[in-house]
This record gives C-alpha cells, sequence and structure tokens, in this order.
C-alpha cells in the first residue's frame, strides 16, 4: 500500500443547521430512504482519498446504510472504473451520532488537481435534522430508494438544494503538502457567481495554483465573525472549521463586512427589518471587529501556520449601507493594511472599488445587487492574489 505524502484537506464546506441557512430546506420533506449524489471539485490531487459526513447539527443519529466515491461525469453520472465503495471501519454501513462528524476509510483513487468527484450515500432512515451547507453552488440530487451504484443519474432524481451531509474531501498527496483555508462570508463562498462553474474565489484560486495548492472554502453566506446568525459565528467555528484541517498551513481570513453592515444597517420597519431579525447580538463597534481578528490570529499563530486577510469591499448601493457603516469599514480596512497583524494583506477593496466612487464595487465586478461579485469580479480577486505566499 502507497502511503508516500501527507493527509490534506482538498475541499470542503462549512456545516450549518438546516434552519440555519438562508432556507433552502424549509419546504422539503426530511429525508428517508434516498440515495443522495453530490459533484465537488477538489483542488489539490492525490492517490488516495476519504470523505468526512457530519451530523454535527443533527438532533439524532442516521444510517448511512452505502457510500461510493467516484469520478464525476457530465449530468450526474460516474466514471465506469472510478467507483470505489465506502467503507467504515470495514464496514459499509454506519450509524453517524448526532453531533459528530465520521470519516470514511480511505480508498485508493488516483486523483488529478482539480478533479471532480460524485460522492453518493444511501441514507436507509429518516434523517431528523439535515446538517447542510446551504446553498449549494454545485447541483446535487436525491433518488428514492438505493442507487449508490447506478453509473448514470436515474430518471427519477430531484435536485437536492443544499450541500448535505458532506463536509470535506481529504487526499493523502504525493508529496509534503499545505492547506490554505479560507474563512468568510457569502463573498467567499461565491454568492453572486455563476452554479456549477467553479467560480468562486477561493476555487479559481486553486486553479491559478494549478495543483500546487489545496484551498479549501470554509465561507457561509451571511456570516459573521463575532456573533452567530445565518451559520455559527467564526469565532464560534474556528477550531473546527480552520485549525482542525488536515495539512493545515495557511488561513485566509476574509470577515468584518457582514459584522459591520448588520451593525449598522438601517433601522426600520420595512422588509429590511425581517431579514436583520435573522441576526442576533447587540451592535458591534470597530474595536469590537479589530479584538476578534486579534484572536484569530493569535489562534492560528499558536499552530504555526501564517495568517492573511483580506480586506473588506465596498458595499454602497446595497440594503444594508449606511455612511457610518462606510466610516467603519474604512476603519477597520486601514487596522488592516497597516496594524501589522497579519503575515500579509490581500486588498480586495483596491481590486473591487469603483475609483470614482470608491464606496462602490465596479459596474462590471458585481452580481447586480451591489454586494456579491459576479464571476468577472470573483477572477479579479483570484488574479490579483500573490502565489508566491503559498509556496
Amino acid at each position: 500500500m502507497n502511503n508516500v505524502g501527507t493527509w490534506v484537506r482538498s475541499w470542503g464546506a462549512s456545516p450549518q443547521s438546516a434552519h440555519d441557512g438562508i432556507g433552502s430546506l424549509d419546504d422539503q420533506a426530511p429525508l428517508a430512504d434516498v440515495t443522495l449524489r453530490q459533484v465537488v471539485r477538489i483542488s489539490g490531487g492525490g492517490h488516495r482519498v476519504r470523505i468526512r459526513f457530519t451530523n454535527e447539527f443533527g438532533t439524532a443519529p442516521f444510517t448511512i446504510g452505502a457510500a461510493q466515491v467516484g469520478l464525476a461525469t457530465p449530468g450526474g453520472g460516474v466514471q465506469p472504473g472510478s467507483e470505489r465503495v465506502l467503507t467504515f471501519s470495514g464496514a459499509s454501513a454506519v450509524t453517524v451520532p448526532a453531533g459528530a462528524p465520521i470519516l470514511s476509510d480511505p480508498v485508493d483513487l488516483p486523483l488529478p488537481a482539480l478533479a471532480k468527484l460524485s460522492i453518493s450515500l444511501y441514507l436507509p432512515g429518516r434523517v431528523e435534522t439535515c446538517t447542510c451547507h446551504d446553498p449549494a453552488l454545485d447541483t446535487g440530487w436525491k433518488i428514492p430508494g438505493d442507487t449508490v451504484a447506478a453509473l448514470t443519474l436515474p430518471e427519477n432524481a430531484e435536485v437536492l438544494p443544499v450541500r448535505a451531509l458532506i463536509s470535506a474531501v481529504e487526499v493523502l498527496s504525493g508529496a509534503p503538502a499545505k492547506a490554505i483555508v479560507v474563512v468568510g462570508d457569502s463573498r467567499t463562498d461565491g454568492a453572486g457567481s455563476t452554479p456549477d462553474t467553479n467560480h468562486s474565489w477561493p476555487e479559481l484560486l486553486a486553479e491559478r495554483l494549478a495543483g500546487a495548492g489545496y484551498v479549501s472554502n470554509q465561507g457561509i453566506s451571511g456570516n459573521r465573525m463575532l456573533n452567530d446568525g445565518i451559520g455559527t459565528g467564526v469565532l464560534a467555528r474556528f477550531d473546527r472549521d480552520v485549525l482542525a484541517t488536515p495539512g493545515l498551513g495557511y488561513v485566509v481570513l476574509s470577515l468584518g463586512g457582514n459584522d459591520i453592515g448588520i451593525s449598522f444597517a438601517p433601522r426600520d420597519d420595512g422588509p429590511l427589518a425581517d431579514f436583520l431579525k435573522m441576526f442576533p447580538g447587540a451592535p458591534v463597534t470597530v474595536d469590537d471587529v479589530i479584538a476578534g481578528f486579534r484572536q484569530l490570529v493569535a489562534r492560528a499563530h499558536e499552530r504555526g501556520v501564517k495568517v492573511y486577510a483580506t480586506t473588506i469591499a465596498p458595499f454602497e448601493g446595497a440594503e444594508i449601507y449606511t455612511p457610518e457603516g462606510e466610516s467603519a469599514r474604512l476603519a477597520v480596512n486601514a487596522w488592516i493594511r497597516t496594524g501589522g497583524a497579519f503575515d500579509a494583506v490581500l486588498d480586495f477593496d483596491a481590486v473591487w472599488h469603483d475609483p470614482d466612487r470608491p464606496s462602490r464595487i465596479r459596474e462590471d465586478l458585481h452580481s447586480g445587487d451591489h454586494l456579491h461579485g459576479n464571476d468577472a469580479g470573483y477572477q479579479a480577486l483570484a488574479d490579483s492574489i500573490d502565489l508566491s505566499l503559498f509556496s
């Protein structure tokens, strides 16, 4: 058995409660007697692979009756000959305890960088609360019954609106390798990009690294650093989603925008007020955000990893914008650039802002909401990163 290299995370999606996302599962029946088939694109390659399944927000155990992994083909298929049965301590079925993740046994499967994997799992019983990542920007499916071994997608497949019950793909690399973990909000998650094209900026960074880097995207849409809301706040999830990453070498913090935007958002009785109810906790200050960054840097440096930060991109034109929020954004960005807390700074504000109106994103780089990037916007962020930071 060839065990050369190190285990390293090549793909990730931060777990969330089904009731703690943007609501994609609100009208869905509980999962029961179904097969889930989901496609993920890894960053760096390897010769062995294992899958991390998750019940971390589950209220009861659930059972995986069967699971397989293989190279994905378009339309939900699996490349013949690449399929591998997944086991758990040698058994083909496993019960995942409430609140816990579970790793599959490793299987031999040569994987080039940027390979697309198909991951299928059969759920014979009911999943009371689905731990997920919401939304999924890669199409997945649910199929009645046990169709784990099907090489083509059955005709009765329905689209699965979230990333369900899987949180990571880890590979055994052919040489020593370090993972780059990006933790952030919807701009990291890829909101506004074209689905099924892998156009979040962390995925585009992985393309630029061309197999020389392993990138795990731990962005959650609507996430904050200091408080929960949509997803657990970063200070609370940092150990699980970042510091526990196999092969961790670099952390990129792309945070603070939602903390500021929510805290300084207009307060009225309109639709925005209902949206703001999703974000508990008192408003935070510039000093609070800076203190949060300092905590994350200290915790990462304890592990001997480098910590980089992105500046906060502008958001004038979005519903949550206020001049007070803009002043806070500029103050935090000034500290990120000059405070000396980080091993390097990625100046995303400089890449995205309109030179004629620096409080706004350039018109050709946002998705229409003045808040999130489009494909070109995320490409511009990825292209601006100095790749030597990860060598």
